[in-house]
């Protein structure tokens, strides 16, 4: 018995620190765990001064892992890409990214700082030139009650283009209750701003053309001649929130037939109606796309119809704002 108890004895003088050292391994990781996340961490709205014009883009950086740091980056054209990797050295931040639609064949240097809710820093665009840029966190743009809906108004009068205006030399024309734009041209963009909308739209156009509806002037949902029935809708494509948002199926039309768009978006949530399917649900838009008025996500904005990317026709224009 004695035996035996001298053995259980020597059995816990064995188990106790096994188990110290168990504990260990639970309370490391805890306190890592408790650890501040840098204040890069999150989504800005950034605005580049490039030869003295203020470009819109938009910046996401999240933590991958333990510390490795990536993100996704939007220019002021194009749609976002991803960042494979955001380095940090000696409390700044840095990544490169290739070019997308940009001219030239270098990649685009990002070196900036970020301190609470402002970031700023320095572009090396794709000619080599520096370019400086600031930004502020993007705002998260929940809303703490149910939105009121007001009454429809029709933006698109059938006869000419008033309450509009474009960003240059103007090739928009009515013809028989139909806004028309022959060719490429300049965008269109309502004189009038809103903050949360149902917006239906109908459209049509011919073979390879392309255009989309800019929400709050920010926010493109892709009108683009695609092949119906694609068997993976993507990001770019026909019905998309241009290279964020996916359609959950292809519904686009032939060219040369009229189409219809129902969208509501609510703060940053968006749901697109195309042809009569739900093809986009109450999702989050994550930032502003490419061809975007500005970056300032928090105000209120205009629908722009994009007309720089070939023939499109319009009509039965008309918005519900919220309230």
């Amino acid at each position: 018995m004695t035996q035996l108890n001298a053995c259980s004895n020597r059995s816990v003088f064995r188990i106790a620190p096994l188990l110290f050292l168990l504990s260990l391994m639970f309370i490391v990781p805890a306190n890592a765990q408790q650890t501040k996340d840098p204040d890069v961490i999150g989504r800005w709205d950034i605005t580049i001064d490039k030869d003295g014009k203020s470009l819109p883009s938009w910046l996401e950086v999240q933590k991958s892992g333990t510390h490795t740091l990536i993100g996704r980056y939007t220019y002021a054209f194009g749609s976002a890409r991803p960042i494979s990797q955001v380095m940090v050295k000696d409390g700044k931040y840095s990544f490169s990214i290739p070019p997308q639609w940009e001219p030239g064949d270098r990649n685009m240097d990002f070196e900036f700082e970020a301190a609470g809710d402002n970031i700023h820093g320095t572009m090396v665009y794709t000619d080599g030139k520096t370019y400086n840029w600031t930004g502020v966190r993007a705002p998260t743009l929940e809303r703490d009650k149910p939105v009121v809906w007001g009454q429809p108004v029709k933006l698109f009068n059938g006869k000419n283009t008033k309450g509009w205006h474009t960003d240059g030399t103007n090739q928009w024309v009515v013809e028989n209750g139909i806004l028309r734009s022959k060719h490429s041209g300049a965008n269109l963009i309502t004189d009038k701003t809103f903050t949360d909308f149902k917006l239906h739209i109908e459209f049509r156009y011919q073979q390879g053309s392309n255009s989309g509806v800019y929400l709050r002037g920010r926010y493109e949902t892709q009108i683009i001649d695609t092949k119906s029935g694609e068997p993976e809708p993507l990001a770019n494509q026909f019905s998309a929130i241009y290279g964020f948002l996916q359609p959950n199926k292809m519904m686009a039309k032939d060219p040369g037939q009229w189409q219809s768009y129902d969208i509501t978006l609510v703060g940053r949530t968006v749901t697109v109606v195309a042809n009569g399917h739900k093809v986009i649900c109450d999702a989050i838009i994550p930032g502003i796309t490419g061809g975007a008025i500005n970056s300032k996500e928090g105000e209120p904005g205009p629908i722009l119809i994009q007309g720089d990317h070939g023939p499109i026709d319009y009509r039965n224009i008309v918005i519900t704002p919220g309230k």
